[in-house]
């Protein structure tokens, strides 16, 4: 029986928690990837069979709530946001939660002010020896209320037991996240530790590996991605690698299938195994659930495809990739970001700016087909109510893609499904649609 969390009740959704609940009963192996689709009759969406909080994130929130709920009359400190998620945050400092660290890990409050008494939250991305370290020499103990997601301690797990064979461990992130600088930080305790952040860089790694370039290629192409007293002369000869759990599966297995092909071509096939340790075990089952579901979202189609997660999230981001090699696609952090039918504010990736992106809903490209079929009203699209009844009955509904990352909370896609809802009058109500969902579930 999967373990539930007790929650704060303004994180539980009316729609998508029906939805969730309705595929765990009827496809409890998770063997389905096909989206769930709910038809509102001009708009309809296709949500992925598994989005949001995943259970390192809702294990960190219970814990988080738990402190605040037992310790109502000490000051309580998070190291640095719990989980990427703005509004849970948010929340938390509300309540009088106060933030030690960015997440870059620039200080907001100095260590100094903390006392023995105080309590100090641990996000889900775990944190490094150093800062245990230094809080330890302060009195401050961090056992309490520890949130590292479990599958990040596994890869730390993994790290160290890779290390005491004399391999080096090889991580696949992005070297300044949250959670590749703890596991960097856990890993070089007990073995030399270098950081690809994708497939390119995997290429340029393999390169040394074979001999093909040297040392000093190494350290111009990996600078401050390697752990002190490196050599790539001998610490390459034997790796293992391993992965911040927020990237993408798919590419991590490429990284490890493309390092161990460059250590066979190196020793020979007979010493594969000398030469490169199995890691496939370190790959987080959620993020991987995930990606292949909003894969198999992807496949089944649609007009566009909605993202919703905090824009510093690296899970969420991984969908986003996925989502725009097939649809145009839109990365918001809520509801507030769709500006109206005709505008909407995203991220972009590529830059890392929020951009507002004008005509959507509606793609010029749809106005002229509906023009050429002879709805000549120039200025329709200035009004969304006159575009849902202007529409014949056999018009082609509008289908949108929707899903979310893995610490974003159920009741933010609820708000952004309704608002888009809103927007056309013929639409069917929200409880007809689940009715008529739950009865077919």
């Amino acid at each position: 029986m999967p373990r539930t969390f007790k929650l704060p009740h303004f994180y539980h959704s009316p729609v998508i928690s029906v939805i969730k609940h309705a595929r765990r009963e009827t496809d409890a192996r998770k063997r389905d990837l096909s989206p769930t689709l709910l038809d509102f009759g001009p708009v309809r969406f296709k949500i992925a069979r598994h989005f949001g909080f995943c259970y390192g994130v809702e294990n960190a929130i219970e814990i988080a709530y738990q402190a605040l709920a037992e310790n109502p009359d000490k000051r309580i400190f998070l190291l640095s946001e719990i989980i990427h998620n703005p509004h849970v945050n948010e929340n938390l400092k509300h309540r009088g939660v106060r933030f030690l660290m960015d997440t870059a890990g620039t200080p907001l409050l100095p260590f100094d002010i903390l006392l023995p008494d105080d309590v100090v939250i641990v996000p889900a991305f775990g944190t490094t020896l150093e800062i245990e370290q230094s809080l330890k020499a302060r009195g401050v103990t961090l056992t309490s209320y520890n949130t590292t997601c479990p599958f990040v301690e596994k890869v730390w797990r993994r790290s160290e037991e890779i290390g005491k064979q004399d391999y080096t461990v090889v991580i696949h992130g992005k070297r300044y996240h949250e959670e590749t600088r703890a596991t960097f930080s856990h890993a070089q305790a007990g073995a030399p530790v270098v950081v690809v952040r994708d497939l390119s860089e995997a290429q340029t790694l393999a390169k040394v590996i074979s001999g093909e370039e040297d040392a000093a290629f190494f350290f111009e192409k990996f600078a401050d991605r390697f752990s002190p007293g490196f050599d790539p002369t001998v610490h390459l000869k034997r790796i293992g690698v391993v992965n911040q759990t927020t990237m993408l599966a798919t590419e991590t297995q490429a990284i490890a299938d493309l390092l161990r092909e460059a250590i066979r071509m190196t020793y020979g096939e007979s010493e594969i195994s000398a030469h490169f340790a199995d890691t496939r075990d370190t790959l987080c089952y959620a993020t991987k659930e995930n990606q292949d579901a909003t894969l198999a979202l992807i496949a089944d189609g649609g007009d566009m495809a909605v993202v919703v997660g905090g824009y510093n999230s690296s899970n969420t981001s991984h969908l986003v990739e996925l989502c725009q090699q097939r649809l145009p696609t839109y990365f918001i952090r809520d509801a507030d970001e769709l500006l109206s039918p005709e505008e909407i504010r995203h991220l972009e990736l590529e830059t890392k700016q929020v951009k507002t992106t004008k005509d959507w809903l509606f793609p010029k490209s749809q106005q002229q087909e509906d023009l050429v079929a002879g709805e000549n009203d120039s200025n329709r699209y200035n009004d969304l109510s006159r575009v849902s009844e202007s529409r014949e009955p056999t018009a082609l509904p509008t289908d949108i893609v929707l899903t979310a990352g893995a610490s974003c909370p159920d009741v933010l896609l609820d708000e952004v499904l309704q608002k888009i809802v809103g927007w056309f009058p013929k639409s069917r109500s929200v409880e007809e649609v689940l009715e008529g969902y739950q009865h077919k579930y």
